[in-house]
């Protein structure tokens, strides 16, 4: 007797260091695909620590908040089993039972493996507690009733399918793993019903969230846009291509999950959404300015006005300081929200990789009239963008009106 229990204490002696190897490669593993499943982008507000929540999320139904996902067990998730952590993730499920709504992206989640979800879940539990509960969510009736996202699950939570994948390569199979399961991109880049559930019919085809276009994924819309195999891998890494910089939602992506994948990964999301057999790059001819509409004619002199200092006179852009607005992305796109918005809005200062920085750009929505905007547009897209038609001052009106609510 004495014999097997010292059998079985230098077993467990033995096998102690194996377990402890394998619940810190699982953490490591979790904490990447923590990263590519942009968990920190929902679950950190502005300045606040990591995966603690408190990040408001607006909804056409109201403001949703990130909740905190850290090892609190009276705030967080540290009551939480693989199972009930799991059932969050790919059915909405709390651990009470109560469902969660789905701004918390389990309808892409649900195709997560399960050995996924637990290396996740292995990472937050290595992570510092935060003792502070995230602000409660509360929406007007009815969807302030939880109960009654039974329904909606039942029809749309497991929606999403992946599309076959024979006679694809490995690349395109890891790529779609990563784009539509854990890097959830379907979910602002596919227009949403009035249920608020993803339009699956037009998968990929472009989205409006909170005023902005979420544009097209599809190959060809992307090779209309001038995007090559390289240029999108490297947008994915650096935040930052000839075709621009990532701004608005897509920044805080590319700062919390995209610039730390590996470039593999990013390869293979750049095969996924461009095939293994990629088209070819749209390239684009630049306008004179005598072949340009009278209202883009007019429109240069408010480009000289208000962003050639910065952008310079020809468009070729300022290194560290502005993008150039040939070729630009943002310019190429058919809907001209976008465009409209960053001018109006302005955009932050911006820090990319290494020591790349880009100076923020102001606002301004009250330094040009609706016809001075409509020109500047229609300069932009038709001697840069390759957009031939002219936009109205109708156009921008009902632009102006969708827009929402902000302080400029």
């Amino acid at each position: 007797m004495k014999y097997l229990l010292s059998c079985m204490t230098l077993a467990l002696g033995m096998a102690a260091p194996v377990l402890q190897a394998h619940a810190e490669d699982q953490a490591q593993r979790g904490a990447y695909l923590a990263r590519a499943a942009d968990c920190m982008a929902c679950h950190t507000q502005p300045g606040g620590a990591p995966y603690a929540g408190g990040l408001p999320i607006v909804s056409p139904f109201g403001t949703i908040y990130g909740t905190n996902i850290t090892p609190s067990k009276e705030h967080g998730i540290g009551l939480y089993s693989d199972e009930e952590f799991f059932a969050a993730l790919t059915e909405g499920k709390r651990r009470d039972g109560a469902n969660l709504y789905p701004a918390m992206p389990y309808t892409s989640y649900h195709l997560m493996p399960r050995e996924d979800s637990d290396a996740i879940h292995a990472y937050l539990k290595t992570i510092e507690p935060i003792e502070r509960a995230a602000p409660e969510t509360s929406l007007s009736f009815p969807f302030n009733v939880r109960l009654g996202l039974l329904a909606w699950n039942m029809v749309y939570a497991d929606d999403l399918q992946l599309q076959p994948a024979e006679g694809k390569s490995a690349a395109w199979k890891r790529g779609q793993y990563m784009v539509e399961v854990l890097g959830h991109c379907g979910e602002c880049h596919t227009p949403r019903s009035q249920t608020g559930a993803m339009e699956l019919d037009k998968r990929l085809t472009g989205g409006v969230l909170n005023g902005y276009l979420a544009p097209s994924l599809l190959t060809n819309d992307l090779a209309a846009r001038g995007w090559n195999h390289q240029d999108l891998s490297s947008f994915l890494k650096h935040g930052m291509s000839a075709q621009g910089t990532m701004f608005n939602e897509m920044y805080p992506v590319f700062h919390n999950s995209t610039q730390h994948l590996s470039d593999a990964d990013l390869a293979a999301m750049a095969t996924f959404l461009l095939s293994d057999k990629p088209p070819e790059a749209k390239a684009l001819t630049e306008v004179p300015l005598d072949k340009l509409s009278a209202s883009a004619q007019s429109g240069r002199q408010q480009y000289l006005n208000v962003c050639a200092g910065c952008h310079a006179a020809g468009g070729e852009g300022k290194p560290h300081i502005a993008v150039a607005m040939r070729g630009n992305t943002t310019l190429r796109l058919d809907d001209p929200r976008n465009l409209l918005r960053v001018i109006e809005d302005g955009i932050g200062e911006q820090q990319f990789t290494g020591f790349e920085r880009m100076q923020p750009m102001p606002g301004f929505a009250d330094k040009l009239s609706q016809q001075q905007l409509t020109d500047l547009l229609n300069y932009l897209r038709q001697s840069w963008g390759g957009n031939a038609g002219d936009m109205a001052l109708s156009d921008v009106q009902k632009l102006q009106e969708e827009a929402p609510q902000t302080e400029h």
